[in-house]
């Protein structure tokens, strides 16, 4: 089964660039221009990630996670910035984002951390019986 990743971003360029660096890998990546198409895509079809750009034309990455967390399905977040930093990242991960990439976009990276994100299976609910 194909991993499919929705790329919520302002430059349709750099979905197409993604696009080609997934192209050897089992993903298919579509693009939403803001968060309303975003909204539009994740009730229409199912996601793995959503990888989504820190400064959005209709709001922020944080509005990204949050259309996440109202899916049925256990989303990814990503997020990407031109001005990435340790602060950013550390935001990110604090708040529940799965992981950061940095531009300008560089492959092996870009593919290794969506590679994993879309393997990763949903955490399983604790139950006393594991113990």
């Amino acid at each position: 089964m194909k991993s499919r990743i929705l790329f919520v971003s302002g430059h349709r360029d750099d979905a197409r660039e993604i696009s080609q660096m997934l192209q050897p890998l089992r993903m298919a990546i579509d693009h939403a221009g803001n968060l309303q198409q975003a909204r539009a895509q994740l009730r229409k079809d199912d996601y793995n990630v959503i990888l989504t750009e820190a400064a959005l034309p209709d709001g922020s990455w944080l509005d990204a996670l949050h259309l996440a967390r109202e899916c049925p399905q256990d989303l990814q977040v990503i997020v990407t910035d031109a001005h990435a930093d340790a602060r950013l990242w550390a935001e990110a991960l604090n708040l529940g984002a799965y992981d950061l990439i940095a531009q300008p976009f560089y492959e092996p990276e870009v593919r290794r951390i969506l590679y994993n994100a879309c393997s990763r299976r949903p955490a399983e609910p604790f139950t006393s019986a594991a113990l």
